[in-house]
Parts: structure tokens; C-alpha cells; sequence
């Protein structure tokens, strides 16, 4: 990731509103949510929720589709997992317990039934 691309993403995020509203579309996952539904949430006026995703799609950050009569926003993946790694890649120096903790966060819970496999670790070199 390109280090202005960096910059504009987290800036995007860098507001309470919108960090915020990206945390519930996170929640929400792929299926995203109405931008009704995001302003009625976070108690926010429909214009400034309408500002508020212009922001974070213009970084990338949040993706838009129409259902009828409704816009559903919903969160980039690839582009958080972008940010999270550019954030996080040189985190260790080669000193994996440095990023234990922060390996270690089991964030993605599997649903009741379905199995998930932790992917593979590699082991950094220094």
C-alpha cells in the first residue's frame, strides 16, 4: 500500500462519527447495512450520515449498492485488511513476541456449526 493511500484512509477514519460507523459496518459484515438504518444507529441526521460515507467510500474504505429503494454501504475488506497489514507488517523486526498479542486476537469467531481454520503462521526472520 502506497503511504498516501495509507494517509487518506486513516484520516478517514481519523473522526468520531466515522470511525464509529465504520466499527458497525464492520458488525454488519459483507451483507453492510442501509444508510437509514446507519443514521437511525448512531443517532446521526440523514445529511450528515450522507457526508460521513462520502468520506470513507471516497478513501476506499466502504463500498455502495442499491437494493430498491434503499443504499446499502458496506465495509471494503480487502481494504481494511490492506490497512491493518501496512499497519502492522514491520510491527515485530523479525521479534515475534513483540506481535503475539496482537496475532493471538481471535476477532473472527466461527458460527455455531461452521468450522474455521486459523490460517497458517510464518515465522518471521531476522
Amino acid at each position: 500500500m502506497e503511504l498516501l493511500l495509507a494517509i487518506k484512509r486513516l484520516s478517514a477514519l481519523a473522526q468520531q462519527t466515522r470511525l464509529e460507523l465504520f466499527r458497525l459496518l464492520v458488525k454488519a459484515g459483507p451483507e453492510g447495512m442501509a444508510a437509514g438504518e446507519l443514521a437511525r444507529r448512531l443517532d446521526v441526521p440523514a445529511s450528515t450520515m450522507s457526508t460521513q460515507l462520502l468520506v470513507l467510500s471516497n478513501a476506499g474504505l466502504v463500498r455502495a449498492r442499491r437494493e430498491g429503494r434503499s443504499i446499502i454501504y458496506a465495509v471494503n475488506f480487502e481494504a481494511m485488511r490492506d490497512l491493518l497489514v501496512f499497519l502492522t507488517k514491520d510491527c515485530c523486526g523479525g521479534r515475534a513476541e513483540m506481535c503475539a498479542p496482537l496475532a493471538s486476537i481471535a476477532c473472527c469467531e466461527p458460527k455455531s456449526g461452521e468450522k474455521h481454520e486459523a490460517p497458517a503462521r510464518t515465522r518471521r526472520g531476522g
